[in-house]
């Protein structure tokens, strides 16, 4: 049969082949495009029971039983034992095909299944009394697979055949199988045991207004309130990341009682230098360093000097409008509104700023009692054994940081840029090479003439050279309108929440924007960013809320 691969030559290394024989160990290896790849898979058989060997980073335990012809996955875990069992005919059903080939001496039928999209070709027997299959969600209730090949080049073959007796040690049967779940639930499980979680705060309120009292001191895990309570922080204790590994952020964010879309800003508050942030946070944003613009105004904070460190920002997001405080509130039909916005990022980079004591916070502007509600959360990844080169040890300076996090505690807005450029002075270490700089822009001022709707180049200066510029700009918004059940509506049949913006959308992360600055040796140097920023009309202005961070290879 024309596409069909004919004419399996294996070697089955085994004892005399009976089709009475009941127990043996079949070994697996693999193929990619033809080439013999490493590692190998075992299936052990002891009558009408089986077990799959370990995989890759299979972090599960397989059995086949077929006298309940169903499949047991068990998963040990610090949560618990969990166990989905599945019946064979849930699973897809092949299609079995016509014709017999000879597979080592071996009668070898043919079938086919089609599994998410992926071509399945199946080599199995149905003569044995030995039965199961090294992928037990490929046709377990057949037989015995000799061969599977999926999408015509990634083979799992039969490499021998032990005919002998299995022990119950080897096969590691269960004597209890733990909780029965479901295989939605089981899958969450399984998903949740392959990386670390460190949870960093928990449906914390960030609101306005409301009364504050602080712990005394910075004990390990205890949650603080600033600016009015539109500001948590808290000191956590953090891991090293490790060689390979990901470090991701996932914020989970909705409304409890604030309608609006609000900026949004997870940072760190760098403690090495003799002052930070905190200061602020603790007596006021005056106390704070400060630049004043031509326009007159100080503008406190915002970059690092030889003695501070501004607040280095780990994610941007922002708040759609109203999410699930006003769902019900605001029905239409054929528009299932989202229960919470969920804001993940990788954050590898910023890795050397992550580890140990930390302090972590969150910001969220607004003037509400009930404001939002936010739980935070960094998730470890592992790599994979060999993966990669080992990777060089980062250096991550955080250079400026206009978001006013004190907002709702006096600190200014960035509206120096109608006059001004934002300046600072950094100072590269020996030894430091291959720097980029980490930006993350967004514009406001949310009318017609705002800097919220209109495009703008932004241009980053290096020592007076032009190094980079671009436009900051979202025109994808209309993509999250089920995040924002509270957004107005306009007579032309959009939703404010549609409009496109100066790189965010209500209810999307923006991103970073990597610039690399190979220019940059060790040293003193100068980096400047510039924006025309849009003039006021009446009490209306426009400002842009940038933050910068170097990052480079360190020696």
């Amino acid at each position: 049969m024309k596409g069909m691969l004919f004419g399996c030559a294996m070697v089955l290394a085994s004892a005399s082949i009976s089709a009475q024989q009941t127990e043996a160990v079949v070994t697996y290896g693999f193929r990619n495009n033809g080439k013999e790849s490493r590692g190998e898979q075992t299936l052990l058989i002891q009558g009408k029971r089986a077990a799959v060997g370990a995989s890759g980073r299979q972090t599960e335990q397989q059995f086949l039983s077929y006298a309940d012809k169903a499949t047991f996955q068990l998963l040990q875990s610090k949560n618990g034992t969990f166990t989905l069992k599945k019946p064979f005919g849930e699973y897809i059903k092949p299609e079995l095909l016509p014709g017999i080939d000879t597979v080592a001496g071996i009668p070898c039928k043919k079938a086919k299944a089609i599994i998410r999209s992926n071509t399945i070709e199946i080599w199995y027997t149905d003569a044995l009394a030995i039965k199961g299959t090294p992928q037990i969600s490929i046709a377990p209730g057949l037989g015995l697979i000799l061969k599977i090949v999926r999408n015509g080049n990634s083979e799992t073959f039969a490499k021998k055949i032990e005919y002998r007796k299995v022990t119950n040690e080897e096969l590691k049967w269960p004597a209890s199988w733990g909780k029965l779940v479901s295989e939605p639930a089981y899958q969450r499980q399984v998903i949740d045991s392959r990386y670390a979680i460190v949870p960093i705060f928990q449906s914390e309120q960030i609101s306005w207004g409301n009364k504050i009292d602080n712990p005394q001191g910075y004990p390990l895990n205890a949650t603080y309130h600033f600016a009015g309570g539109t500001v948590v922080l808290k000191k956590v204790n953090l891991p090293e990341l490790k060689s390979g590994q990901r470090l991701f952020a996932e914020l989970v964010q909705y409304s409890n009682g604030d309608a609006y879309d609000r900026t949004g800003s997870v940072f760190v508050v760098p403690t090495d230098k003799a002052r930070s942030f905190l200061e602020g946070l603790e007596k006021g944003a005056n106390v704070l360093p400060a630049f004043k613009g031509r326009n007159g105004k100080a503008y406190q904070g915002y970059v690092s000097t030889d003695d501070y460190n501004a607040p280095l920002e780990v994610m941007r997001f922002f708040t759609p409008f109203g999410v699930r405080h006003f769902n019900k509130q605001v029905q239409i039909e054929g528009y299932p509104w989202a229960d919470s916005a969920v804001f993940k990022q990788d954050i590898s980079d910023l890795a050397p700023r992550l580890q140990g004591d930390v302090y972590i916070g969150i910001y969220i502007g607004n003037y509400d009692k009930g404001g939002h509600k936010a739980s935070l959360s960094f998730k470890y990844y592992p790599g994979y054994d060999g993966e990669g080169k080992p990777e060089p040890k980062k250096w991550v300076q955080p250079v400026f940081n206009s978001t006013n996090l004190m907002e709702m505690a006096g600190q200014e807005y960035a509206t120096f840029f109608d006059q001004d450029s934002l300046t600072v002075t950094v100072n590269v270490p020996q030894g430091v090479k291959n720097l980029k700089l980490r930006y993350i822009a967004t514009g406001h001022g949310g009318w017609g003439g705002g800097d919220e709707f209109n495009p703008k180049l932004n241009e980053i200066y290096v020592d007076g050279q032009r190094a980079y510029h671009f436009i900051p700009w979202r025109e994808d918004c209309a993509t999250y309108r089920l995040l924002n059940p509270a957004s107005g509506n306009f007579g032309n049949g959009l939703s404010s929440s549609d409009l496109s913006r100066s790189n965010w959308c209500p209810g999307t992360l923006t991103l970073p924007t990597d610039i690399p600055l190979p220019q940059l040796t060790p040293g003193k140097h100068t980096i400047q960013v510039t924006i025309p920023l849009g003039k006021p009309e009446g009490g209306s202005f426009s400002f842009w809320n940038v933050s910068g961070v170097l990052i480079g290879d360190q020696e």
